[in-house]
């Protein structure tokens, strides 16, 4: 295979939106990680399904977690975005207006997303160097209604109005 680098860059050409998972293992602090690797399964059942790194310090506490909320981010939630896509476990105190999950008690809900849908993790599947977790739709929510975060080449992008 080619170099990495090259898989990335056509891989990048494929534009996505931008997700911000979030869970609560038992008995620790809350954790999140920024995603764009989701996509819808299937309606009936409903479910979902993501990846995460082997190597992510957030791996852990996603694999030890029961369930997770998909907070689908609005495209002026940048700043959300990159606070969650630092390499250390970013802090939750600095989030306005958090709120818990009415559903599934004790998992994060971030303030001001386009949708939510809170989930059960059913199967962890092994994915080359990253984790595949599928998850059972339990709620989900509609946020504001506004454009999308977008993610394109490497880099955030507005769409036309």
């Amino acid at each position: 295979m080619r170099e990495h680098r090259q898989l990335r860059d056509c891989l990048g050409r494929f534009a996505t939106g931008v997700t911000v998972m979030t869970c609560k293992p038992p008995g620790r602090a809350p954790n999140g990680i920024t995603v764009n690797s989701f996509s819808s399964v299937s309606l009936d059942p409903p479910l979902v399904l993501w990846s995460i790194a082997r190597d992510s310090r957030s791996t852990a506490a996603f694999l030890d977690a029961s369930a997770f909320v998909v907070n689908i981010l609005a495209e002026d939630q940048q700043a959300l975005s990159v606070h969650f896509a630092q390499s250390e476990r970013p802090d939750f105190d600095q989030i306005e207006n958090l709120r818990e999950s009415q559903v599934i008690e004790g998992q994060p809900v971030l303030p001001d997303c386009l949708a939510y849908l809170h989930c059960r993790t059913c199967v962890v599947h092994d994915g080359g160097d990253h984790h595949v977790l599928l998850g059972e739709v339990v709620e989900f929510e509609l946020g504001r209604d506004t454009k999308p975060l977008v993610y394109y080449r490497g880099h955030y992008i507005s769409l036309p109005e």
